[in-house]
């Protein structure tokens, strides 16, 4: 009997799981999730699990400004007992593409987006909570006007600064965005 329930515990489990997973798909699949910490950082687990498992979490993301933070940890070390440089630019990348995200969104057209060169400058070793912020939106802004108006694809540069918990900056992430009309 106990054999029986414990067959039927793990069925309606499954089925439980299957069926959120089945609600997680087809939620990333509609392009009106709003765009918060909570729907971006579940979108990390789904859609970056990479970032996730690193510890890349969004912290704020508003009109004006995008916050990542992420932490020096076992999983993101680099052999000099810092955090290891492509975890430094998953975070600052996020900064940049959460803000170009939200603003195409806000945009209410069918708009790609895609990275197509960075440049990066580390200047300290990245230990502890590293915070990445991007607060240069103007070049998005400008960038989607145009591209609408035109239906000509635009590129972009967007900064995100990276900083310690002291406040001093450990590296600085340059991305040139490419955005088109769909």
């Amino acid at each position: 009997m106990y054999y029986k329930v414990l067959i039927i515990n793990i069925k309606l489990t499954f089925l439980y799981f299957s069926e959120l997973t089945k609600y997680f798909v087809y939620w990333f699949k509609t392009k009106t999730m709003k765009l918060t910490v909570t729907n971006l950082n579940r979108f990390l687990f789904f859609k970056l699990p990479s970032a996730f498992i690193c510890g890349v979490r969004v912290t704020e993301i508003t009109l004006e400004k995008c916050v990542v933070s992420v932490k020096h940890r076992w999983i993101n070390q680099n052999p000099f007992q810092s955090m290891y440089f492509a975890v430094q630019a998953m975070a600052a990348e996020l900064t940049t593409g959460a803000l170009v995200m939200l603003y195409i969104q806000e945009s209410h057209h069918n708009i790609g987006m895609l990275v197509a060169s960075n440049k990066s400058v580390f200047s300290k070793k990245a230990t502890g909570r590293i915070t990445f912020i991007c607060q240069n939106v103007n070049p998005i802004k400008t960038a989607i006007k145009n591209t609408i108006e035109t239906g000509e694809g635009q590129t972009f540069w967007l900064k995100s600064i990276g900083t310690n918990e002291k406040g001093e900056q450990v590296s600085e992430m340059d991305f040139e965005w490419t955005i088109k009309l769909k």
